[in-house]
């Protein structure tokens, strides 16, 4: 590919289908956004935020997309194939999937409970499996495929001062399973990456900056080089860049999204 006409297409995802797990808020809506305004019809999948999930599949069909609504639990094994196969059966095809959804559940390690511990593997790890693992068999059958994993940085480093173990564990697993994957399934022509954002304004930080404002401000700020925390939207560039030809080469990257927090 060469020449200003072709290099203007390199991000165009028209044609392509996604699958959006934990997409009707937060992060998950921003890159379900994010890949229907690049071309995509978008498949949002909620444990049970149908409502949102509809709400915003309404706005990408008012872009002219295609979008879908599928109600399911991605640690369940059945809901998964469900959502694969309803997906296929719909568009034939899946070209993209964002494997989003996650939990926290802070708990210090001595006082975790054994249940929150596998609550959280089930869904920010298992998850991610059973859905690499549904998709990626339709993947396989054409060929072709981009999976984003939302890891974070969390799976690099120990947050603080907040205790959340089970998390930050689960989220390394997200970004070795990446690298897995992406050399297992790199003959199919599938390509497997990972975001690892840092502190990102959402739903659930708003309700830590309302409780512990100092935390916020004076900790996960100025922890980062650029002094801030930062938005959904920042998010959107890279998961398109992932999804789309331009990153054609590229495979088992774990990218990581921190205002440089990471760097010190």
């Amino acid at each position: 590919m060469s020449g200003v006409a072709n290099y203007s297409k390199i991000f165009n995802l028209e044609g392509r289908t996604a699958i959006v797990t934990g997409g009707s808020r937060g992060i998950g809506l921003a890159l379900a956004e994010g890949l229907a305004a690049h071309g995509a019809d978008v498949a949002i999948v909620v444990k049970s935020t149908v409502d949102r999930a509809e709400t915003a599949a309404q706005a990408i069909r008012a872009a002219g997309r295609r979008a879908l609504v599928i109600k399911a639990d991605v640690s369940s094994e059945q809901d998964v194939a469900r959502m694969a196969d309803e997906v296929t059966a719909q568009w034939g095809r899946i070209d993209i999937l964002v494997n989003n959804a996650g939990i926290v559940l802070p708990a210090r390690a001595e006082d975790c409970a054994l249940d929150t511990w596998r609550q959280t593997m089930a869904v920010n790890l298992d998850g991610v499996f059973l859905a690499s693992q549904a998709v990626g068999r339709q993947m396989i059958r054409q060929k072709s495929g981009s999976i984003i994993n939302i890891g974070s940085m969390s799976g690099r480093i120990v947050n603080w001062p907040f205790r959340h173990a089970a998390y930050n564990v689960s989220k390394a697993g997200v970004h070795m399973l990446t690298k897995c994957l992406a050399t297992e399934w790199a003959e199919f022509n599938i390509r497997v990456n990972a975001l690892a954002p840092g502190y990102v304004r959402t739903e659930l930080t708003g309700e830590v900056l309302r409780e512990h404002p100092d935390v916020v401000n004076n900790v996960w700020a100025k922890g980062a080089v650029q002094n801030r925390i930062g938005s959904v939207e920042e998010l959107v560039g890279a998961t398109v860049y992932l999804a789309s030809d331009a990153a054609s080469f590229t495979t088992g990257e774990i990218i990581t999204i921190d205002g440089g927090l990471t760097l010190r």
